[in-house]
């Protein structure tokens, strides 16, 4: 049966009885965070004639060749989630509070909301509440639960209402021998409910997959070594903390499932660890879901008996909900957040971000959004397929690529990757040889590597890491190791995870040996709650905080509350991985804790702020200045500004910033100046950067120069022939911070000689080269040597050049075999005309004028070839008509803007 929910009711929900909280929240003054309330985007009618698609929420596997009929419209489909959508102005204001939430200088700081004051300010309205809920009821629907975050709205149909109310056909599907159902296509809503509905949490029973491996027998012998909760405790360092008394008293832990689980295996396990009796509280969300021997059962019962194993004082809350056409696990972690039934939230069930699709993917990020606002810290296993996230664990080899958990990305939840302990091959130096009461036989911390235990015909198994596809890189993660992706990367930690050293559980009323991050997940909450107890109160989102241990620990000789992996990868067949390294990687996060170590030095990594400049060094020349980028580390979620100021200048010297306040996603410049009076030499420039009465400082060494360059010729002679170019390459160089253009000149020019550059500068900063080119006319010029002066001024330094300059003229020599010539009329003569050149190396074109009426002239050849040495036949001929007579004949020999002339004495008779 369905508890249906009316409009009536819903209006009664949505405007429940004013508590003081509430008055309190609703008195906000203007500007406050808190002072936001949900508008109406609902703004037409809604009509299912005009639609809009939800896209990417069409399963994967929903593939057309895996077919097997459609769903008949009558079968029940319970429990959907339609996921609603807040405002982008809600969005902002809500990532701004959680960041201030961290902020131990922020008056939001640890302020969490409740579920009611969520809704309030971050929900939809309740006029668009109401729209929906009626059009959901208007299909045939029937309203499941209402949270209060009015984020979503839980509700049931059929088959044929489903395909009625998102126009997607239903199917039947066969995929690896299952059969499943889902939409084949993805949903479609009203145009006018696109602003409020972001998707659907689903259509389909493809169900996230547990993250452990199981063996179903347990036995003392061999070399193996199993894990009790003491030997944890001892590993990991939380034995003195139980000194100190923290236990994990007033502290519980919601652990979320989909099957029942058998209280007398906890009441077992606990007391074969030597653990005090403690039930968990179970909350059955729905209908009794059953299954408590299946494998869902083991994970359940592994989650639930390792939550309680290290905070042996928690009440562990276990969540279980019946899946439907919702995935159980999805609703009981939304039970456990709509509730705020605890401070921290386990979660060891994994589906990558790309089968989630859109709508899933949104879901768990809002979620784990809320949680956070509320102060709840969620832990969610890493995934056991290595990088290859979107793969089975248990396939021989990876197909699909590289991909994340769905379920661990967002970034409001804490990734917990696996490890496995590397003892060599001495291990009685970390195992004693006999177990204490307890099951115990750890005798310290063991080395550790990447859980990667790939490669057999078991599967895939290893630590789950990897770039989110989804998120893009939140703010605090920022550590020594992290990528320069810009997206979010998984896991944050890593903790035992390997089947060679298996924790020990009990079910079904025997001993069973499980790996994988399914344990990692429920260990590293019941250590975090020790964590919580230390503290004095919820902690939200931890990433920021455990962001900040690290860097303080990797860059500022932190505590060592991280065991940093640095040894094996979690490449799986099929798909390279990601290689374990210093500081951050993805295939171990942050590596694991030492849990005494991050309770009592949980403040170090609270909102805090390093200064870093871009460089320690910088050269600045007189006259000139230079910049340095200052930059902000913010770590444990620091949001505020930070105020700069400079000290230490020498006299001449000053700075000035490109901002007085600086922030983790604007540096800042600082542009350091010196005068041309400034004396040169080195100091120390401090910059200090306060912020909420905290100080900071970071120092460069400023070294004052006089700036030069220097000038160098391509070579320090060269002769120039008259009509032929010469060029002579001169280069600049800075040197001493010099900035500035360089202009160019020549001076000491012969007569006829002429000179120009290109360019004719160099461009600031003064590096660079031009051509010297020197011409001279031959006509003009004169033959000999001369010295020139090559000058380059800028920024008040000049630098010169001498060249040798040799000028020399060509010249031809035009002969004739003969002075003069008798040309008979009627007949032919001719002279032989030689030419002779001296430093020309062209043509010499031959020609000849003066001759007499009736008397023509050719020579053969026409030219002298180069390089103009040669002869050519000249012959007149006198045609009858010729006047008898003597005349002067002139030979004209021109080449290389050369001009040589030969007289001839030619006489004409009949």
């Amino acid at each position: 049966m369905h508890r249906k929910l009316s409009c009536t009711l819903i209006l009664f929900l949505a405007s429940a009885v004013t508590s003081w909280s509430q008055i309190a929240e609703n008195n906000q003054p203007p500007g406050s965070l808190l002072a936001l309330r949900p508008t109406d985007r609902i703004i037409v009618p809604i009509d299912d004639s005009q639609r809009t698609v939800l896209t990417g929420q069409h399963h994967p596997s929903a593939r057309p060749e895996y077919a097997a009929g459609e769903v008949p419209p009558e079968q029940l489909m319970e429990r959907m989630v339609l996921v609603l959508r807040p405002s982008a102005e809600q969005e902002a204001v809500l990532e701004e509070l959680i960041q201030a939430q961290q902020d131990p200088e922020s008056p939001y700081y640890h302020q969490w909301l409740t579920p009611q004051s969520f809704g309030r300010h971050f929900g939809i309205s309740v006029n668009d509440l109401q729209q929906v809920f009626s059009w959901l009821q208007t299909h045939g629907m029937e309203i499941d639960e209402l949270p209060p975050s009015h984020r979503t709205i839980v509700f049931s149909g059929n088959a044929g209402q489903v395909e009625s109310t998102f126009h997607t056909s239903m199917q039947k599907y066969v995929v690896s021998g299952e059969n499943h159902y889902a939409n084949a296509s993805d949903p479609e809503i009203p145009q006018a409910l696109a602003e409020v509905v972001r998707g659907v949490v689903s259509l389909h029973d493809f169900l996230s997959l547990p993250n452990h491996v199981v063996r179903p027998a347990y036995t003392y012998e061999g070399s193996s070594h199993y894990l009790m909760p003491q030997d944890w405790a001892t590993i990991y360092d939380a034995l003195p903390l139980y000194n100190q008394g923290i236990v994990g008293a007033g502290q519980s832990i919601a652990v979320l499932g989909r099957v029942d689980i058998t209280m007398a295996d906890v009441a077992t396990f606990r007391s074969n660890a030597g653990l005090p009796a403690n039930y968990p509280q179970i909350v059955i969300n729905g209908s009794d879901p059953g299954g408590s021997g299946s494998d869902d059962a083991v994970e359940s019962t592994l989650d639930v008996e390792w939550a309680g194993a290290i905070a042996k004082a928690a009440t562990i809350k276990f969540v279980t909900s019946k899946s439907g056409a919702s995935d159980g696990v999805s609703l009981s972690a939304q039970y456990a957040v709509t509730h705020n039934l605890a401070p921290i939230v386990s979660l060891s069930y994994g589906l990558c971000e790309a089968d989630e699709g859109s709508g899933g993917n949104a879901f768990w990020n809002a979620l784990w959004q809320q949680a956070a606002s509320q102060g709840q810290s969620v832990f969610v296993s890493s995934g056991d397929s290595g990088a290859a996230g979107c793969d089975s664990s248990s396939s021989p080899k990876a197909t699909n690529g590289r991909g994340v958990n769905g379920l661990c990305s967002s970034p409001y939840s804490t990734c917990v990757g696996g490890t496995g302990f590397n003892e060599g091959s001495n291990s009685s130096q970390y195992w004693s040889s006999s177990n204490s009461a307890g099951g115990g036989s750890a005798l310290s911390y063991i080395p550790e590597a990447v859980w990667n235990e790939s490669g057999g015909s078991d599967g895939l198994w290893s630590s789950g890491g990897g770039a989110s596809i989804v998120y893009s890189k939140p703010g605090w993660q920022s550590a020594p190791g992290v990528p320069a992706d810009g997206m979010r990367d998984v896991p944050d930690v890593a903790m035992s995870a390997a089947v060679h050293d298996a924790y020990l559980i009990e079910f079904q009323g025997g001993l069973y040996t499980v790996g994988g991050t399914s344990a990692a997940a429920p260990s590293l909450a019941s250590a975090m709650a020790l964590v919580v107890e230390g503290a004095g109160g919820a902690q939200g989102n931890l990433n920021p905080t455990l962001y900040g241990l690290a860097t303080r620990q990797l860059s500022d000789s932190g505590a060592t509350v991280f065991h940093d992996i640095t040894v094996g990868n979690n490449s799986v067949p099929g798909v390279t991985g990601f290689n374990a390294g210093a500081g951050y990687d993805q295939a171990t996060g942050l590596g694991s804790i030492d849990a005494n170590l991050l309770v009592n030095h949980w403040n170090d990594g609270k909102a805090a702020f390093s200064l870093t400049p871009g460089s320690s060094t910088v050269t600045v020349g007189k006259g000139y200045s230079n910049t340095v980028t200052l930059m902000l580390a913010a770590s444990g979620g620091f949001n505020s500004p930070v105020t700069l100021a400079a000290s230490g200048e020498p006299a001449g010297v000053t700075v000035k910033f490109s901002s007085n306040t600086l922030s983790a996603s604007a540096p800042v410049t600082a542009t350091i100046s010196a005068a041309t009076s400034a004396s040169p030499g080195t100091s120390t420039i401090m910059f200090t950067g306060t912020s909420t009465g905290t100080s900071h400082t970071a120092q460069v060494s400023v070294t004052i120069v006089t700036p030069t360059f220097t000038l160098t010729p391509s070579g320090t002679s060269t002769t120039l022939t008259a009509g032929t170019p010469a060029t002579i390459t001169l280069t600049t160089a800075g040197a001493d911070a010099f900035q500035s253009a360089i202009s160019l000149s020549v001076s000491g020019l012969p007569k006829g000689v002429t000179a120009g550059f290109a360019p004719t500068s160099i461009a600031s900063p003064g590096n660079g080269s031009s051509t010297l080119t020197l011409n001279a006319k031959a006509s003009t010029a004169t033959a000999g040597n001369s010295t020139l002066t090559v000058s380059a001024t800028g920024g008040g330094v000049t630098k010169t050049q001498a060249l040798s300059l040799t000028v020399v003229v060509p010249t031809i020599t035009v002969t004739s075999n003969a002075p003069s010539a008798t040309l008979v009329v009627g007949h032919v003569t001719t002279f032989t005309i030689t030419t002779a050149v001296q430093h020309l190396t062209s043509a010499v074109a031959l020609s000849v004028s003066g001759l007499p009426r009736g008397v023509t002239a050719a020579f053969l050849p026409t030219s002298i070839s180069s390089p103009g040495n040669g002869s050519s036949t000249l012959t007149l001929t006198a045609k009858s008509s010729a006047a008898s007579g003597t005349a002067n004949l002139t030979v004209t020999a021109t080449g290389g803007g050369v001009t040589k002339t030969q007289t001839l004495n030619l006489t004409v008779t009949h």
